[in-house]
């Protein structure tokens, strides 16, 4: 064998296994992966995606729906994202404004507030087939900013402040939200609707009973104002077992043997013969009047009436005075309490 052709035949070996091992490594190498690119979306459609015009997909987010979505009526404020199909050149973003519209190329202006998604969409679809712009046009609506509805909760509830709301809901669902009422919140309820809203206060009564439904009918508008009033109190201190205040609950009556009997009934050392009742006047001016308890107890006079409050106090044996002010101004220091 000459020297050059073995010389050859060795050069051309390492050639033969560059290709051998180029070939092997193409059968093994994995597909390309798509690439995120920087404006949100995938290079290539991968399988069960669906590719848009251009061949791209769209990365989704996954995004929380409000609960009340579905109620959701358009609002003045509120940011449309507006897709005209196979009509690119009409697909555009609205602001709905202060008179309920928004301003489309081609159509103008189109009254959306107070509709739904579904109903403003075909409203601008009926105003694009009336003006011969599109024969069968299609629209899709989305919310691309909501506008800040919220409600005021105040008053007697855990959590008083502003609850965000899209739509109406329930009283009783409001008043879950800003944390539940608290043991001294009254049977009323005091609901202001925004200016321009007929009657602008409702004032609703409602008891605790479970049958009750007066709280899941009665509906919160996005802009109300609620107020859940605090019950009256009786304050029962002095000779009793449990003194302290008591919540006037379900109408917000209670007489004076109710109020005694809710403090325990008196002490052994109490001087019910000098039990007085003190009330706080619309004038500021304090009442004293003294209670002829035996004569209750005897049933010759029915047991007074109280209001919200009042004190119902009664002395010890060796009391002989009272000074009002330092009575008032122990209720401060007195236990409330809520009987059921």
């Amino acid at each position: 064998m000459r020297l050059s052709s073995l010389y050859g035949k060795m050069c051309l070996a390492p050639l033969f296994l560059g290709v051998f091992t180029l070939s092997s490594s193409t059968v093994r190498a994995q597909p390309p992966q798509p690439k995120v690119g920087g404006n949100g979306t995938f290079d290539g459609a991968g399988a069960g995606d669906t590719p848009g015009a251009n061949g791209r997909r769209r990365l989704t987010t996954l995004t929380a729906v409000p609960e009340d979505f579905s109620a959701l009526q358009l609002a003045p404020g509120f940011l449309l994202s507006m897709e005209v199909y196979d009509a690119p050149e009409l697909s555009t973003d609205a602001r709905i404004d202060t008179h309920g519209d928004i301003t489309l190329p081609m159509i103008g202006s189109v009254h959306v507030a107070g509709q739904t998604m579904t109903e403003a969409a075909s409203a601008i679809e009926a105003r694009l087939k009336d003006g011969k712009i599109l024969n069968s046009p299609q629209v899709t609506l989305n919310i691309s900013e909501y506008a800040g509805s919220n409600v005021s909760v105040l008053g007697e509830v855990h959590n008083p402040g502003r609850i965000e709301l899209l739509a109406p809901h329930s009283l009783e669902d409001v008043i879950a939200l800003a944390g539940g009422e608290t043991q001294v919140a009254g049977n009323v309820i005091e609901i202001r609707h925004p200016e321009g809203v007929t009657p602008q206060k409702e004032m609703v009564h409602y008891s605790r009973d479970p049958d009750d439904m007066t709280l899941v009918d009665t509906k919160v508008h996005p802009g109300d104002t609620v107020t859940v009033r605090r019950a009256g109190v009786v304050y029962v201190l002095g000779g009793v077992t449990r003194p302290g205040g008591y919540v006037m609950q379900e109408g917000g009556e209670l007489n004076l043997t109710q109020a005694l009997s809710l403090a325990y009934g008196t002490t052994l050392n109490a001087a019910v013969s000098s039990m007085r009742l003190i009330r706080k006047l619309p004038d500021g001016q304090v009442q004293e009047t003294n209670i002829p308890y035996k004569d209750i107890e005897k049933g010759k006079i029915p047991p007074p009436r109280l209001q919200a409050e009042d004190l119902v106090y009664v002395p010890i044996s060796k009391t002989k005075t009272i000074l009002t002010t330092g009575i008032f101004a122990s209720t401060s220091q007195a236990a409330i309490y809520v009987y059921h």
